[in-house]
């Protein structure tokens, strides 16, 4: 065995955890695993409790979770590691450390056997962690944490105003994505520069809506939770969740927070609740099972006391609903079924009463509130089983539907459906932004609404009437067939999981959208359920990927007509945000994240991040300086995309800053 190898695990087993009590002991032989760590590993650990030297101390490094031992400062990647050391772990990360934790600074690869359990076995005599800590005991400390005192309701409510904080997913509770900031403008926007970046050693799907509060970045890679400084990108904390079950898709899109507490969805169906300040876990509550097919991955909305949530996986047959759940504790305080019950309103719309059982009907993207009225509208997907509408006759309520729901009761208000008995999968994944205009003559309360179908619609929140609908991408439909049918937008074509910016200053919308067309192909019998397996009922066989394109286009809000319109080399997934500055804000799967002129859409600086961007892009001011941070990284399974996940921070120089101020 090569010296440096055992010095090398000695660290990474700082994090550990290993053979149980009660268990049987490791197969190799402890004196000859002692006698190699006294001469390689202890000039750096030690074997003392509490006592750690330029590495942590190893004692009772079984059964630890990696990066949890108290007064060491791990690196990133053994923090997000996500293992517990035990005689497997330990053997897999010394057959070769840096594919079994990607990023760490130990590069170890102890090739036989024989070396790797001698190790393990004397690691196995230096004390076991203690058992993981009961429900009961982990509620009792989770109680004794003392919470920050915001964000408050008050600011919620104000968010749309505020300059220094985002504070929901697309910015406040209208989704208007517009900020009022004008340091940075289309004469100086070439100026900007990065000026830090917060970069994971994993490439996980990254999607996450970063939020920022108090100078503090917010943000999530598929399990992971991360507070990063919002002006210098140094980290404050990480999170990890363990799965506790299947997974049926990592991505996740966000958080959301309020009096001291962040609350996130898992991708195995837990909603957990963290402090603020430190990452520490204060509840988890199961909500949603793989084995139904369900899985979180929207960011919550928070009102009062009330997390707002449900669950996507309407193409693995789930049979969804959206609820609302108490935020001191997680509980449930209501539920609507999106997918009725039995003698439900709706139900009647599904002519065959068995389909229902799964149905679909996701919650994937942010809901929208009115504060004011108390009307929550949330954005419904596709039913299921995809591409085989015999399977399920009728309108299917109630996907494809922008439902309008009471946010303190969960009893439905009004509902319009988009699209009745979709067989494209093309999900209503966008109900915001909330907005009032004047339209047709006549000032309105208005409602945003978009999807996968590619279409934009304006609608009237008070009389639920259709203004006015313009394309956003290539539309040509084609009915599914056994032989194949080529249609437009395929299965990932139109408006994804991130929504249209507003501007009030201007009255113009501005919508990202993918241009992706497909051939779809229907079974010749219909789909049977499975567990942990797609629901559908055919398939849809994409364009070449380099015939994927993108859109980036303004239109006036009380027209509905087109002000500018720019075709893009790739697909356009990631947010787009807008100032009173005259600026938008995005990024593209090019690796570049763009600031673009408002008025033409003319893009006046670029910067290759490292990796595609399809999350969220934010601004905000601090110290009396604009910022733009953006997402980076791989963007998902279907999308693919590039580069471990990150965040980008921008500015302009100082001197600019100063210059700009002046004026």
């Amino acid at each position: 065995m090569k010296p440096f190898a055992i010095a090398a695990i000695a660290i990474v087993s700082a994090a550990s955890s290993f053979a149980l009590p009660g268990q049987a002991r490791a197969a190799g032989d402890p004196v000859a695993g002692k006698t190699a760590f006294e001469t390689q590993c202890s000039a750096c650990h030690t074997t003392t409790v509490g006592k750690n030297g330029f590495g942590p101390s190893l004692a009772q490094v079984i059964g630890r979770k990696a990066g949890s031992l108290a007064g060491f400062g791990y690196s990133p990647a053994m923090a997000q590691a996500g293992l517990t050391w035990d005689e497997k772990t330990l053997d897999h990360f010394l057959v070769n450390s840096t594919a079994a934790v990607p990023g760490t600074a130990m590069a170890v690869q102890v090739a036989t056997p024989t070396d790797r359990a001698n190790i393990i076995a004397y690691l196995d005599t230096l004390g076991h962690a203690g058992p993981a800590a009961s429900a009961a005991d982990a509620q009792a400390a989770a109680a004794k944490i003392v919470l920050g005192k915001g964000p408050t309701q008050q600011e919620l409510l104000n968010a749309g105003r505020d300059k220094q904080n985002w504070l929901y997913a697309t910015k406040d509770y209208t989704g208007q994505r517009f900020v009022d900031l004008r340091q940075i403008t289309p004469r100086n926007a070439r100026e900007m520069r990065p000026v830090c970046i917060y970069r994971t050693d994993k490439a996980g799907t990254t999607q996450t809506n970063p939020l920022v509060y108090k100078g503090v970045i917010y943000a999530t890679r598929d399990n992971a939770t991360a507070a990063i400084d919002a002006t210098n990108c140094r980290e404050r904390w990480t999170h990890i969740w363990t799965d506790t079950g299947n997974v049926l898709s990592p991505a996740n899109r966000g958080v959301a927070i309020k009096d001291g507490r962040l609350v996130r969805g898992t991708s195995d169906g837990h909603l957990i609740a963290l402090d603020l300040e430190r990452g520490q876990l204060l509840w988890s509550q199961k909500i949603a099972d793989a084995k139904s097919g369900q899985y979180l991955s929207m960011p919550p909305l928070i009102f009062g006391d009330l997390v707002i949530y449900g669950p996507a996986g309407a193409d693995w047959g789930a049979k969804n609903w959206i609820g609302a759940f108490n935020l001191a504790t997680g509980e449930q305080v209501w539920k609507f079924n999106l997918i009725p019950d039995d003698n439900e309103p709706g139900a009647d719309s599904w002519k065959d009463a068995a389909s229902r059982a799964h149905g679909g009907g996701s919650v994937w993207t942010p809901v929208s509130l009115d504060a004011k009225s108390g009307t929550l509208f949330v954005p419904v997907g596709n039913p299921a089983p995809d591409f085989y509408r015999e399977a399920r006759p009728g309108e299917n309520l109630y996907t494809n539907s922008l439902v309008a729901l009471d946010v303190k009761t969960g009893k439905l208000r009004w509902y319009k459906q988009f699209g009745p008995g979709d067989q494209y999968d093309r999900d209503l994944s966008q109900v915001s932004p909330l907005l009032s205009a004047t339209v047709k003559g006549k000032r309105r309360n208005l409602v945003t609404v978009t999807g996968k179908d590619g279409i934009l619609r304006m609608v009237d929140r008070d009389t639920h009437e259709v203004l006015y609908q313009s394309p956003i991408t290539t539309l040509a439909d084609a009915v599914p067939s056994v032989a194949g049918a080529h249609g437009c937008p395929g299965l990932l074509g139109g408006m994804e999981w991130n929504g249209p910016a507003y501007s009030p200053t201007t009255n113009t919308l501005y919508v990202a959208a993918v241009d992706w067309c497909g051939t779809f192909v229907k079974d010749d019998k219909p789909p049977q359920w499975t567990e942990f397996a797609h629901h559908y009922g055919g398939k849809v066989n994409p364009d070449p990927r380099e015939q994927a394109k993108g859109w980036l286009q303004a239109f006036d809000v009380s027209t509905g007509k087109l002000r500018w319109k720019q075709k893009w080399p790739t697909p356009l997934v990631a947010a787009v945000t807008v100032t009173s500055g005259g600026m938008l804000f995005t990024g593209d799967f090019s690796n570049d994240f763009l600031a673009i002129d408002a008025a033409n859409g003319k893009v006046l600086y670029r910067f290759n991040t490292g990796g595609s961007i399809g999350g969220g892009v934010v601004s905000y001011e601090i110290g009396g300086k604009q910022y733009v941070a953006t997402t980076s990284g791989v963007v998902s399974g279907f999308f693919g995309g590039r580069g471990t996940s990150a965040i980008v921070i921008f500015s302009l120089p100082d001197s600019q800053t100063l210059r700009t101020a002046a004026r």
